[in-house]
């Protein structure tokens, strides 16, 4: 079933909050007061879709970890705000750009300015989405405050006619979206202080709800050890610091033998915690293939090995003063 709202029957983050009809004669700080209030009840109405997101999520992790692809779709402030969340992913986990879809309406030209028409336009969204073949190991993220975003909610219904997963967000009730997509997931944030702004209450709450859906993946894929992002690529010398700190917190070594591991590890922070545990690079890759690139399970084979006595000891290296990182 999908539902249409007519104009004289917005959606209710288009509706108008009567609380807030003065607002433009209120005090600075009880602005302020308002709208902080506002975003403390988008975090709460999180709360209500965590059963939702916890069932999106068993769902699509056996199809990532078989090599499926993450796509984020939207249009507009909620679709700047998916591919925002899409594409941290790449330096913060490591996650493969080839297997990262962002599709946003009316283009790249969307991103700092409205496309007319862009959003209303089912044909091109299931052009976009057809165009990159989507397969049944495919996790397909829709996302619109008012759930009814032709654009998003036809690219998620060809996506699932393909077999895809698909996950919508929205933060309308009864929308066409939640209809239109496998696992619906509700935050009913209602009328803005500003009236239609979405980009606060309902931006808010779709930022948490990807915050934790992307976050809670990439550790559930292996992408984190201990709370620490050991798959982080290394791209500038900030970078360099914090995954020194994070070899050196990690394997309790000095910052002279975290450097050797890094160096020789070719700046994979897994591999070089490997290293550091007396494998080769050869082993310590082969090991993190064996294991699916979790760097748990491949130190408690290790542990194992150590325990039956045939574990490798732990070689402590200094690189050369030319091959310094800083």
């Amino acid at each position: 079933m999908t539902t249409q709202h007519t104009p004289n029957q917005p959606p209710r983050t288009e509706m108008q909050d009567p609380r807030y009809d003065g607002l433009d004669t209120w005090p600075t700080a009880t602005v302020l007061e308002s709208l902080l209030e506002s975003q403390l009840t988008a975090t709460a109405a999180v709360r209500s879709a965590l059963a939702d997101m916890e069932a999106a999520i068993t769902q699509a992790v056996p199809r990532l970890e078989r090599g499926g692809r993450l796509f984020y779709v939207g249009a507009g402030t909620s679709g700047r705000i998916g591919l925002q969340d899409g594409v941290e992913l790449i330096p913060t986990y490591g996650w493969p750009s080839e297997r990262l879809v962002l599709l946003l309406a009316g283009g790249e030209a969307a991103l700092f300015s409205p496309v007319e028409g862009a959003e209303d336009d089912e044909d091109e969204a299931q052009r976009a989405i057809t165009s990159h073949t989507p397969t049944a190991d495919d996790v397909v993220i829709g996302i619109a405050a008012s759930g009814n975003t032709p654009y998003t909610c036809a690219a998620l219904a060809s996506a699932r006619f393909c077999g895809s997963l698909t996950i919508g967000l929205s933060c309308t009730p009864a929308a066409r979206l939640l209809a239109e997509t496998d696992i619906g997931i509700l935050t009913e944030t209602g009328p803005e202080v500003v009236a239609g702004s979405t980009r606060m209450k309902a931006g808010t709450a779709q930022k948490i709800c990807l915050n934790l859906l992307s976050t809670t993946l990439m550790i559930r894929l292996g992408h984190t050890w201990r709370g620490h992002m050991v798959d982080m690529r290394i791209v500038n010398t900030k970078l360099v610091h914090r995954a020194l700190r994070m070899i050196t917190q990690l394997t309790d070594c000095s910052d002279t033998q975290a450097q050797a591991a890094l160096l020789k590890a070719d700046g994979s922070i897994k591999l070089a915690i490997l290293l550091r545990q007396g494998l080769e690079p050869a082993q310590g890759r082969m090991l993190l293939r064996l294991c699916d690139g979790h760097l748990r399970r491949a130190l408690d084979l290790l542990a194992v090995q150590a325990a039956r006595g045939v574990g490798p000891a732990v070689h402590n290296t200094t690189p050369a003063p030319e091959q310094m990182l800083y």
